[in-house]
């Protein structure tokens, strides 16, 4: 099994910034892409971006791209960095693992987080 932690969200004013982080334990071993994922309410569960185990692949949802970035550290640690956030961007943040190498579909993903909630006011 695989344990997910998610922290850093909160309410920020548009044009800000936040950085949310995951990290993860258990067996991690077994882990091939981390991937971030947001759910508004009322609407269905997106992708957001992902990242392989080994940092060196990155995708991006193009309603982020350019303004969200995610990384990895050896220590187990996957971040989300977001940069000019919009009101669109209000959603509960998820951070997911898969042991797939492809595919950005929460389907795709067998580890979830608790989720942390991103309020961007206007």
């Amino acid at each position: 099994q695989v344990q997910l932690v998610e922290s850093g969200g909160g309410l920020v004013q548009a044009g800000g910034s936040l950085r949310l982080s995951c990290a993860a334990s258990g067996r991690t071993f077994s882990i091939n892409k981390m991937g971030w994922f947001r759910q508004a309410p009322g609407k269905e569960r997106e992708f957001v971006a992902k990242i392989s185990w080994s940092g060196s692949n990155t995708y991006y949802a193009n309603s982020v791209k350019g303004r969200f970035t995610i990384s990895r550290d050896n220590a187990k640690n996957t971040y989300l960095q977001m940069d000019s956030l919009k009101s669109e961007d209000t959603a509960v943040y998820y951070c997911a693992a898969s042991n797939t190498y492809y595919g950005s579909n929460p389907t795709d993903y067998k580890y979830w987080g608790q989720g942390t909630q991103v309020a961007v006011s206007s």
